[in-house]
């Protein structure tokens, strides 16, 4: 099995198409096949190197790592060897209308009622002087369309209702299709997963296929994404990696989210490429929009960091936050950046809180405790034991005069486990406030 994933150099990845990636890359893994980027520059104004290198980083950043890579516009003699091909075969043939003169067609048609197909001649349409001609592939009316999609089940397309496409421009340069097929050929991709805004470009190309003799890859096309409220934004459209970055999430967040949604499976955190891959399954893909959100990612996040282990993460985790911190931190943080906000509870000042009179005095009262007692052990369970035997204080008015204290936090860690990592001289010093 080889699966592609091809995207244009003319910006960096977005969520879309990270999950078009992403999708082709675990079909690949699972069957132990190989995952191609191919990268469609034949738009040369608009396509760069930079935004080749772009994309490139973004995999690698997301850990999709192609096993091959290809550049159409190292490949434009291939796409002109099959254009002969198809030329002499009476597939391709020369066309000179101007962008004006379609349009008018098209609105004649409609005013009749009619679909707006392009009407094309028997043979061969008459050369306009002083005109380039641009080209359409031939489609053949008398072969019905189909192909068992690997999510949307039986297709069937009639090749008499679409138009005859353009495959090449008056100035040369190539449109999408004979190009994507040509590649599909030659660097024997045997599975084409992307978004079923194609499934009519897949029934064009499945005919190019056929007029250049060669093996049909097996297609599988899936809803598109969509936000909590419709159509996604054009900011949430077009953020990808970046927005990694810019909101402190793990790839494997997002990673996890774009494998599941939009299937039958539950959005669970996964830890590696290589348990996605493992439950990958096209079966389970629905019709249904994929609904995307950046809030549950960061949801997918907290969850994630709750189960990871300290050695995953222990090269980005700031100093002096060791196993022992990190097992009882992962449980309270939903950014692996807020580790940082925790270590200055360990080992250095915090802003003493604002307390009342009252407050403030069993404060004074909980720090003489605190220099009596051995700081091991129940040392939480020892300290609050002796103070509410001794003021006669329990639940809240007990506790959270206590944390905000010695941490500076309304909530955050059990205190039990908490209180042992902090130096006593340090917890005693922040109790006298």
């Amino acid at each position: 099995m080889k699966t592609r994933f091809a995207p244009s150099p003319t910006g960096r990845l977005h969520v879309g198409n990270i999950r078009t990636a992403l999708q082709n890359y675990l079909l690949a893994k699972k069957m132990g096949g190989s995952f191609l980027l191919r990268l469609d520059d034949t738009d040369a104004e608009r396509s760069t190197e930079a935004y080749a290198q772009g994309i490139r980083e973004d995999l690698a950043a997301l850990g999709l790592v192609p096993d091959e890579e290809a550049k159409q516009s190292d490949r434009f003699d291939r796409y002109e060897a099959a254009f002969e091909t198809l030329r002499e075969a009476g597939r391709i043939y020369a066309c000179y209308e101007t962008p004006e003169e379609l349009e008018l067609r098209r609105k004649v048609l409609l005013g009749r009622g009619l679909p707006p197909i392009y009407e094309r001649p028997e043979v061969e349409n008459d050369p306009v002087e002083g005109r380039e001609p641009h080209w359409r592939f031939r489609l053949d009316h008398d072969a019905v369309i189909e192909w068992e999609d690997g999510v949307r089940g039986p297709q069937h397309f009639e090749p008499a209702k679409i138009s005859d496409p353009v495959i090449r421009r008056a100035d040369g340069s190539w449109l999408y299709m004979l190009p994507s097929t040509v590649d599909d050929i030659e660097l024997a991709v045997t599975d084409v997963m992307r978004g079923e805004d194609h499934v009519s470009n897949s029934a064009i190309q499945l005919q190019m296929f056929d007029a250049l003799g060669a093996d049909r890859p097996r297609l599988a096309h899936t809803a598109l994404l969509v936000s909590e409220s419709g159509k996604l934004s054009k900011r949430e459209g077009s953020e990808g990696v970046g927005a990694l970055e810019e909101h402190g999430l793990e790839p494997m967040a997002l990673l996890s989210v774009l494998a599941r949604i939009g299937t039958s499976q539950p959005v669970e955190p996964a830890h590696d490429l290589e348990a996605l891959a493992a439950g990958f399954d096209l079966s389970t893909f629905g019709r249904a929009p994929a609904r995307f959100s950046w809030d549950e990612v960061a949801h997918i996040n907290a969850r994630l960091l709750h189960e990871t282990d300290y050695e995953a993460v222990a090269h980005r985790l700031p100093d002096g936050i060791g196993p022992e911190r990190w097992a009882l931190l992962r449980a309270n943080i939903e950014r692996l950046d807020d580790v940082a906000g925790w270590q200055s509870v360990f080992d250095g000042e915090i802003a003493s809180p604002d307390m009342d009179d009252e407050d403030r005095a069993y404060l004074g009262e909980a720090a003489d405790v605190a220099e009596s007692l051995d700081w091991n052990g129940d040392t939480w369970g020892a300290l609050t034991g002796a103070l509410k035997e001794k003021t006669g204080r329990k639940g809240k008015a007990l506790f959270l005069p206590l944390r905000l204290a010695l941490t500076g936090q309304r909530s955050g860690p059990e205190m039990a486990a908490l209180l042992p990592l902090i130096d006593k001289a340090t917890a005693t010093a922040r109790l006298r406030g």
